[in-house]
């Protein structure tokens, strides 16, 4: 998971320059392959940075977990990213990125196994999620770049 944590920080550092020399109407403006603005679809990223750090921590805690869903237009909605502005989406999502990927870094190995169940959905591993987290990352920010 340290790979992972030195991916994900790699990723933050390269990116952070080419999304805040973007302005206020480019960042309204729809991404190419989503029904969202660009603001909106870094506002999904906060929200898995957000989520996937509760489920991170308290998997190191309690060894097992079980989460709720996560209703992505309804957070992405009732938070109205479109109306925030674009440099403070940019550095929470900086931010959060940098801590998360501390947290990886520090994940010991063994705490790997450990169980989350997310909605409904089928038990997977700790460092299923956050392999999985740098995955999802990746492809929304192919989406807006």
């Amino acid at each position: 998971m340290r790979q992972t944590a030195a991916q994900l920080k790699a990723i933050v550092d390269q990116t952070e320059s080419r999304l805040s020399k973007w302005t206020e109407p480019e960042a309204w403006m729809p991404s190419r392959a989503s029904q969202w603005s660009k603001k909106e679809v870094l506002g999904h990223l906060i929200d898995s940075a957000s989520n996937n750090h509760q489920r991170f921590v308290r998997l190191l805690l309690d060894g097992v977990l079980y989460f709720p869903r996560y209703e992505q237009d309804g957070w992405n909605r009732t938070q109205q990213y479109q109306s925030e502005p674009w440099a403070n989406l940019v550095a929470l999502w900086t931010s959060y990125n940098r801590h998360l990927a501390h947290v990886m870094a520090a994940i010991p190995h063994e705490a790997g196994s450990n169980l989350c169940i997310v909605g409904s959905g089928d038990p997977v591993t700790l460092e299923f999620l956050v392999t999985d987290y740098l995955t999802h990352l990746e492809h929304h920010l192919q989406q807006i770049l």
